[in-house]
């Protein structure tokens, strides 16, 4: 096909899928620097995509638009102003490719089964069955029936400055001498939730053996009860985070040592924004899911301990499988890289 004049991405949820479409992105804006692209997404996933120099325009939708006639009206008439040239469906669902089909683009480029799921192959004309591992390379293999050679893999995250003067004024009053890690709890499923108190035991050690000082982060009611857990049992280690937005804790990351977490989309916000990670991965493999690019280190389970894809959202065993002792000999190569540095 010749050059597109518009592109849609659809990649609707949740915030860590989001992240790891962005590089996808990156590549088309770098082939095709006169189109105008646009991207499909639901609720807060947007706001790690606003003001990113790779996307013009982001339609955004509430979740549970699909159930609404009103709301697929809306979308179906913004695309057809928009008129897309070329749609790539990066999520392999029947509500992505639905909004594939609405987006009228001649060329709709989507994942072949067995990654497309619910049906989602029959509203994409160009079906790519991916090669790679990791998931922000299979989303850029979706980029073969273009011509595009996959290259290295690049966010490009932008600077938000309003949340880093809010950042900096929170941080600044608690004197805290060093730049912080970050310690982030929280999950979507509880099987990739680790202990809150194997967690206030590394916050002590890094103290201790490092003199480097924790801040819990945390999104929502019951995430902040568990970093009150955490920062309780840690003491003078600890410290509780602010509450913050997505593009808060995008800037909070940038002005910090290490993140640590389970696998969730901050861990994967702090890797796009070129934050050291320790990422912990019990139910899901990190050769998959992990933060992406160097600089990171993942802390498993034995694989005889991983449960099957059918139970990954509900057997707590892998996580609870990772030791204090693992993610502090993490924490020791990635502190000892950051001083050689």
């Amino acid at each position: 096909m010749d050059a597109p004049r518009s592109i849609v991405i659809v990649k609707l949820s949740a915030i860590g899928d989001v992240l790891h479409g962005i590089p996808t992105a990156v590549a088309l804006k770098r082939a095709f620097p006169q189109a105008t692209v646009g991207w499909i997404v639901e609720g807060r996933s947007a706001d790690v995509l606003a003001g990113h120099r790779s996307v013009d325009h982001l339609f955004r939708l509430p979740r549970g638009w699909l159930k609404s006639p009103r709301q697929v009206s809306s979308l179906w008439r913004e695309l057809r102003r928009f008129r897309p040239d070329l749609t790539l469906d990066l999520q392999g669902l029947l509500k992505s490719g639905v909004a594939s089909a609405l987006s009228g683009g001649r060329m709709r480029i989507g994942h072949d089964r067995p990654e497309a799921r619910e049906a989602s192959w029959l509203f994409t004309n160009h079906r790519v069955r991916a090669t790679s591992t990791h998931v922000v390379d299979r989303n850029l293999d979706l980029l073969a029936p273009l011509g595009l050679a996959r290259d290295r893999a690049d966010f490009a995250m932008p600077d938000w400055p309003v949340s880093r003067e809010r950042v900096r004024s929170w941080l600044e009053p608690l004197r805290l001498g060093r730049r912080p890690v970050l310690i982030n709890p929280g999950a979507g499923w509880a099987s990739k939730r680790w202990p809150p108190e194997r967690f206030a035991q590394v916050a002590s050690a890094l103290w201790q053996d490092y003199g480097l000082p924790s801040v819990v982060v945390w999104g929502g009611a019951a995430e902040e009860a568990v970093a009150r857990e955490i920062v309780a049992a840690a003491g003078p280690a600890a410290r509780l985070a602010a509450p913050t937005s997505l593009q808060d804790l995008g800037e909070l990351c940038r002005q910090s040592t290490l993140f640590i977490s389970g696998d969730t989309g901050p861990l994967h916000l702090a890797a796009a924004v070129g934050t050291r990670c320790i990422g912990l991965f019990g139910p899901v493999p990190a050769s998959r899911n992990g933060p992406y690019g160097p600089g990171h280190i993942t802390v498993e389970p034995p694989p005889d301990i991983r449960p099957r894809w059918e139970d990954r959202k509900t057997d707590t065993q892998a996580m609870a499988a990772i030791s204090v002792e693992q993610v502090l000999a993490a924490v020791g190569t990635l502190v000892g890289q950051a001083d050689a540095a």
